[in-house]
C-alpha cells in the first residue's frame, strides 16, 4: 500500500491533543477517531439527562441487519441503580469505575423477526457500542467499556430475560483527573497506539502474517 506524505496527514488534523502525541495515523483520517481514547479517570460531575439520552439517540441510529436494532440499554443514574451495577463488577474494575456518574448495560435481543437465532445481534450491539463511544467524544465526554463483570449476577440484578445476551457495561462521564486514579492504573492512563494496517489488512484473500 502506498502511503501518502505523513505531513499532509498531520496538516489534514486539527490542533495536537493529548491522544495525537502518542498516536499517529497512516492515512488522513478525522481527527475525531485519533483523539477519542478510553480513560479510566472520571469526574464525579453527573452527565445531564439531555447529554446521555444525545448519546442514546445516536445510538438508536446505528446500523443493523434488517433494520432488527437488537440493542437494549439499561442505564443506572442514581445511587441506588449504580450500587446495583457494582454488585456485578468485578472488583479490579469498581476501582475506577465506582466514579463514573452514569453506567450502561449493553444487550441485545438474540432472536430475529421469525423468533429464530439471530447471526448478528452481537455484531449489532457492537455497531451501537461504537456509536455511544463516537457521540460521546463529540460531546466532550469519556466512556470506557467493562467486559469484566459477573453476567449471571447482572442477569438476576437487573431481571434480564434469558433472550437477551449481555456485552458490557458502558461506563460514561466527564474526563476526570487521572490522580484519583492508584498509581499503578495512573501509569496506564495514556491514549493507546493501534497496530498497523499493514497487520490487519489481507487483500483477495487472508495471508498469515507475522
Amino acid at each position: 500500500m502506498t502511503r501518502p506524505d505523513p505531513t499532509v496527514i498531520v496538516s489534514a488534523l486539527s490542533k495536537k491533543t493529548v491522544a495525537e502525541q502518542t498516536r499517529r495515523p497512516e492515512y488522513p483520517v478525522h481527527a475525531h477517531f485519533v483523539n477519542r481514547w478510553s480513560s479510566r479517570a472520571f469526574d464525579s460531575r453527573p452527565v445531564e439527562e439531555d447529554v446521555l439520552y444525545t448519546v442514546l439517540e445516536a445510538a438508536r441510529w446505528a446500523p443493523s441487519s434488517g433494520n432488527g436494532q437488537p440493542w437494549r440499554f439499561i442505564v443506572a443514574r442514581t445511587e441506588e441503580e449504580r450500587e446495583r451495577f457494582r454488585s456485578f463488577i468485578r472488583p479490579g474494575n469498581r476501582v475506577w469505575s465506582d466514579r463514573a456518574p452514569a453506567l450502561v448495560l449493553l444487550v441485545s435481543y438474540t432472536l430475529n423477526a421469525n423468533g429464530e437465532p439471530s447471526g448478528s445481534h452481537a455484531f449489532d450491539a457492537g455497531a451501537a457500542w461504537g456509536t455511544i463511544a463516537s457521540q460521546a467524544a463529540l460531546l466532550g465526554l469519556n466512556t470506557r467499556a467493562i467486559g469484566g463483570f459477573d453476567h449471571e449476577l447482572a442477569r438476576e440484578a437487573l431481571h434480564i430475560p434469558e433472550e437477551y445476551d449481555l456485552h458490557a457495561v458502558i461506563t460514561l462521564g466527564y474526563h476526570g483527573d487521572k490522580s484519583a486514579l492508584p498509581e499503578t492504573l495512573q501509569e496506564r492512563e495514556v491514549p493507546t497506539d493501534r497496530r498497523s494496517l499493514n497487520e490487519l489488512v489481507h487483500e483477495g484473500v487472508f495471508q498469515a502474517k507475522e
